[in-house]
């Protein structure tokens, strides 16, 4: 078990790191932008377009707080946290995804290193939550 939070940690931690990425690019615009490499696979459409906010809020930001909230409760060894923002995480991932490839028609590389992350995390919260203690 102990195994499992540790790759939780791991995993949420590159999460915190390109949620932060993609919340640098959304406020800052910056000239260079590795992630923007044609029409179809692009960041900036993502992070400029109808998916750049969720409710008002900056959509990174959601993902950045969540990937937080995650590493902490891996830290803290909160199982029931893992898994309610790991489903919830997927939920917000799929959604992203869906807009993404079928309203926006784009790809967005750190989008799907975020969605792929969360998916692993989903799992391994699936599974800590079934050992008994």
């Amino acid at each position: 078990m102990k195994k499992i939070f540790t790759y939780i940690r791991i995993l949420s931690f590159f999460g915190i790191l390109l949620a932060v990425y993609l919340t640098w690019q959304q406020f800052f615009r910056p000239a260079w932008q590795p992630c923007s490499i044609n029409s179809f696979i692009n960041c900036d459409a993502i992070i400029s377009g109808s998916v750049a906010q969720t409710f008002g809020i900056p959509t990174p930001l959601i993902g950045l707080t969540g990937y937080i909230i995650i590493f902490l409760s891996s830290i803290f060894r909160w199982k029931k946290t893992i898994l309610f923002m790991a489903g919830f995480g997927l939920v917000f991932c799929l959604w992203i995804a869906y807009k993404e490839l079928f309203l926006l028609r784009v790809i967005c590389p750190v989008c799907i290193g975020c969605q792929l992350i969360m998916i692993a995390v989903f799992a391994l919260a699936l599974r800590l939550n079934r050992k008994k203690v």
